[in-house]
């Protein structure tokens, strides 16, 4: 193994975890599986006919850097990131190697960049939060379709998913973030985010063919409101989601994915839509696919595969769109997601 292609995943063996590990190898890293149940760790480093295995805890510091020694990148896949992302971002830091994490978490993410800013800049270490279906997929749309223009007035991005099915970990990250937020709502508005307790409105969205529209939940807030406006100057950022996918969300029985493929997918698949005003003028781009835990892994380990080529666009805490060439990173993923801009 050439060096510079061993990249440890810590919670290698969650629902995400998976998908990540079986991009790299396929891709050609060495993946270190770490994580805190070392059973789960040795099952699943078997299923692979052998993988580097490292236990770790967020709350051992040690164990990290033990997890992380001689690892070329380290990607997160373990929440609630609330709990694992600065513990993980540090042991990146004194290990001295880029950081990548799957947070769809508003408040994690946040945390993200007004904590470690000054110092991955100052490390020179690059540390991309949110590199999954939330956060980074839709500020690399956001900011393929901005396109030359500097500024704009808002950033719309809705979800058209076919359902929700979600995972543990899903579940668990979300009541961490309702319990921060004291159960109210979040929104990116006049250039920052802000809570508010007002209901939600069900709109009608245009997705175009073959979704066609559907109605949405209007400030359905994800990722996107931290990652979008990190870098590109627009004052609003919102947010949408299928009625059908919240409503599974929500639902009390909530099943877990199910897998009905040979690569472990579900059924289920998405098309978000991106648009972008200014003044009077519009711009939009829209990517398609299916499974939205399993295209976060090609989203992440491209991601990796960029930055130990020196492909980036910045240095230190950085969004997708930010730290990529965002319609490069985006054509790079045409085996896992389509894509169509109109400018």
């Amino acid at each position: 193994m050439e060096p510079g292609r061993t990249v440890a995943v810590f919670g290698a063996y969650g629902h995400t975890g998976r998908f990540v590990v079986a991009e790299l190898l396929e891709r050609g890293f060495a993946p270190v599986v770490s994580g805190r149940d070392a059973d789960k760790l040795r099952t699943l480093a078997a299923s692979h006919g052998g993988l580097d295995v490292r236990p770790a805890s967020v709350d051992d510091p040690a164990s990290l850097d033990r997890a992380l020694a001689g690892a070329a990148a380290v990607v997160n896949c373990a929440g609630p990131f609330a709990v694992t992302g600065a513990p993980v971002i540090e042991a990146a830091l004194r290990a001295g190697i880029p950081y990548v994490d799957v947070a769809a978490e508003i408040e994690a993410n946040a945390d993200t960049f007004t904590r470690f800013a000054d110092r991955a800049r100052a490390a020179g270490t690059a540390v991309v939060p949110a590199m999954a279906f939330y956060g980074g997929l839709g500020d690399l749309l956001a900011t393929t379709a901005m396109g030359d223009w500097t500024t704009a007035d808002e950033v719309h991005v809705a979800y058209g998913l076919s359902g929700w099915h979600p995972t543990a970990g899903t579940l668990a990250a979300g009541e961490v973030s309702r319990e921060r937020r004291g159960g109210r709502h979040v929104r990116h508005t006049g250039g920052r985010l802000e809570h508010h307790d007002e209901p939600l409105p069900v709109l009608e969205w245009p997705f175009p063919a073959p979704m066609g529209p559907r109605p949405v939940i209007g400030g359905f807030t994800m990722a996107d409101v931290v990652t979008v406006p990190s870098h590109l100057a627009v004052p609003e950022v919102r947010t949408y989601m299928a009625v059908d996918a919240a409503r599974d969300l929500s639902a009390p029985d909530a099943p877990a994915p199910v897998a009905v493929d040979e690569r472990g997918r579900s059924a289920q698949t998405f098309l978000v839509d991106v648009l972008v005003r200014s003044g009077g003028a519009e711009r939009r781009a829209v990517a398609a696919g299916r499974d939205i835990y399993a295209v976060s892994a090609p989203l992440a380990v491209e991601a990796v595969h960029r930055i130990l080529t020196g492909r980036t666009r910045a240095t230190g805490v950085a969004s997708a769109g930010e730290m990529f060439d965002a319609p490069a990173f985006l054509r790079a993923l045409s085996a896992h997601l389509s894509l169509e801009v109109r400018h």
